[in-house]
């Protein structure tokens, strides 16, 4: 019915934080993955943490960017061996794990190659401040440049693995090699660059052939890519996926005895509409722009930092306008509900890299920054949030 003058427009229902779907950390996230496997050949100081997976002497984790659960399953017909093996994820429930938040590159890549989660590994979103400098710091780009070491201190399972005599490989592009994401996240043993995916997926077999025991990491970022550029419906998104598919079942072609391959990836992606509706741009919004002195995440896990002693108005004025389509937290409620990691588990060091209010969108929209980040506010497909089509992710398994 039409609204007459003298009426008011109801007030929109904001989104329950209790609702907010957590991630799995501690029996079915990235991170629970790598410590599961080399807990099954002998490495110490593991403890196989996702009961579903059994142990094999060979273990091969083959992680394609942006390649979510929803996704592989809205594709049957550009993915059939990936589909063929949805039944055999998670140690064959024929049920994803999830990425953990946000559900991004950077803080997923970090989770899967420490076997931590992100309020350990202190890699908790695409860009956030550096409480050192007061700075926005891209953890995917590594701008602006900040000592690896100190930012992300523990050990990767790939170190401890290679250290315990299992023979260790990453096989990826010659490009990541010497990233300070490679180094702080998934060194360890031998990086192997190769240029194309057929490449990648002939030495991964190789390489786990080359020990007893052997754990192998290999990775493809164009899907990714496609879906940025594209979205997660286009042709040349399609066509990534048909790729993918291939390349996956040539590495199981090939794979010596005594292996189990996982097939995962670092998160799912949704497309954002072009409209005023779906992207709320922050450069233009005086109101969301109150008492915040920087805008970090992306656009859809936001970490917002408030000037001092505006914490409390920023996160009323967030909720308020956004609080409908966003959950939106205090970092206190987002670290107690688990976002981050398991409640009372995030270091020191972490805390003030998170934000004083932190937006994970549950509709199909982002907050941009049209002037600040004109690149990233173009984008079509988007991700980093706790919804379905984001945060899980396939856990495909071939055993030999």
């Amino acid at each position: 019915m039409a609204y007459s003058a003298a009426q008011e427009w109801p007030e929109p229902e904001l989104l329950d934080l209790a609702g907010a779907p957590v991630p799995e950390y501690g029996a079915g996230s990235l991170a629970d993955l790598l410590p599961t496997l080399v807990a099954g050949q002998g490495v110490p100081g593991f403890t196989a943490v996702i009961p579903e997976l059994t142990p094999a002497d060979r273990n091969c984790v083959f992680l394609v960017d942006g390649m979510g659960w929803e996704q592989i399953k809205a594709h049957p017909d550009e993915a059939p061996y990936l589909t063929s093996l949805l039944g055999s994820s998670r140690g064959g429930t024929g049920r994803p794990i999830t990425a953990g938040f946000p559900a991004t590159t950077a803080t997923s890549l970090a989770s899967v190659g420490t076997g931590l989660p992100p309020a350990r590994h202190g890699l908790p979103g695409y860009a956030v401040r550096n409480p050192a400098t007061g700075e926005l710091m891209n953890q995917l780009r590594w701008y602006p440049w900040t000592a690896p070491k100190p930012w992300q201190p523990y050990p990767t399972v790939f170190q401890q693995a290679d250290k315990a005599g299992v023979a260790t490989a990453q096989v990826s592009s010659p490009a990541f090699q010497t990233t300070p994401l490679t180094k702080i996240a998934l060194s360890g043993g031998t990086f192997l660059g190769r240029m194309t995916g057929e490449e990648r997926m002939d030495l991964a077999a190789e390489r786990l052939a080359s020990g007893d025991r052997s754990l192998v990491y290999t990775y493809y970022s164009e899907l990714d890519g496609a879906g940025h550029r594209h979205g997660v419906d286009s042709d040349a998104w399609r066509g990534q996926l048909m790729y993918v598919d291939r390349l996956v079942q040539r590495l199981a072609e090939q794979l010596p005895p005594r292996t189990a391959l996982y097939v995962t990836a670092d998160h799912g992606m949704v497309d954002v509409p072009f409209d005023e509706d779906s992207r709320i741009d922050f450069d233009e919004d005086w109101e969301l722009g109150a008492g915040v002195a920087l805008l970090g995440g992306e656009g859809r896990a936001r970490h917002v930092y408030a000037v001092p002693g505006a914490q409390a108005d920023v996160l009323t004025v967030w909720r308020e306008v956004l609080g409908d389509r966003f959950w939106v937290a205090s970092r206190e409620e987002a670290l107690e509900l688990g976002w981050f990691g398991a409640p009372g588990e995030c270091d020191e060091r972490v805390l003030g890299r998170i934000g004083d209010v932190v937006a994970a969108a549950q509709a199909d929209v982002a907050i941009t920054a049209s002037r600040n980040e004109p690149n990233e506010s173009a984008l079509t497909g988007m991700h980093g949030s706790m919804t379905a089509a984001e945060q899980l992710v396939p856990l495909l398994e071939i055993r030999t």
